[in-house]
């Protein structure tokens, strides 16, 4: 990814049907063809409609993402989807570490880690994503919480590929509240040193997404923000109208 290049990601979460396809996908196609983004623009799916977007979509310039993947190629995971199925059904990025996995689910960063670097493996762009909870925040540790997921859930095998970060404060995200610009900006430049001493110079152009309650009348100013490369797009980015507006914030 250039670093000039900013990244709008939609997440979808278990939200949507095929009907969904007609109507948010179909808006959003028409409006990009009017007037093409200046970004790159991505939307991540239920699995279920995984290909059925990745048609709909065909020859636009919109991107398709998996919401998450399994570390392991096969095997006896019921439910599990791989990298490689991901990859087959015609995504091209996934998220891994998503907050909700990590709470929800237990996810550590060294299984995130794996998982970012099966996604490298199928050749997907992980989006790997970190971000500290609102106690966390509250006792003033924030930075040293993402900075050591950063660290530890970045596994070597991105150096130098396409991927990217994801910070999503655990309590800014569909809550409606948000950090303040300053405080992003400070978590950015701690995650971005993080990458850097992580991964050398080879990490320089990976892009930082914000996500937590990004929104049309927030965009603008967060995406403004030094070091934020795009933004990772929850409930907004379920409505064409909502996320066409934070795409037109770049």
């Amino acid at each position: 990814m250039k670093q000039s290049e900013k990244l709008i990601a939609g997440n979808w979460k278990m939200n949507g049907l095929g009907a969904d396809l007609e109507g948010v996908v179909q808006d959003l196609k028409r409006e990009l063809q009017a007037e093409p983004a200046s970004c790159r623009v991505a939307i991540c799916p239920p699995a279920t409609l995984l290909s059925r977007l990745a048609d709909a979509v065909s020859g636009q310039a919109v991107e398709v993402g998996g919401q998450d993947c399994r570390a392991e190629t096969h095997g006896a995971f019921t439910g599990g989807v791989s990298a490689a199925m991901l990859k087959d059904a015609g995504a091209t990025l996934v998220i891994v570490g998503h907050s909700e996995r990590r709470q929800e689910f237990g996810e550590t960063d060294r299984l995130v880690s794996a998982k970012a670097e099966a996604a490298v493996q199928a050749g997907l762009a992980p989006i790997v994503c970190v971000g500290e909870t609102l106690e966390q925040r509250q006792a003033g540790r924030a930075v040293e919480v993402v900075r050591g997921q950063v660290m530890n859930s970045l596994p070597l095998a991105v150096a130098g590929r396409d991927f990217a970060v994801a910070y999503e404060p655990v309590w800014a995200i569909g809550t409606g509240l948000t950090p303040t610009l300053e405080q992003i900006e400070e978590v950015h430049r701690a995650v971005r040193a993080a990458m850097l001493e992580r991964l050398g110079l080879a990490s320089a152009a990976a892009p930082i997404l914000y996500g937590g309650s990004v929104k049309p009348d927030n965009a603008r100013d967060i995406l403004a923000v030094p070091e934020v490369g795009g933004a990772l797009v929850g409930g907004a980015s379920l409505k064409a109208s909502d996320f066409l507006g934070i795409i037109r914030a770049v």
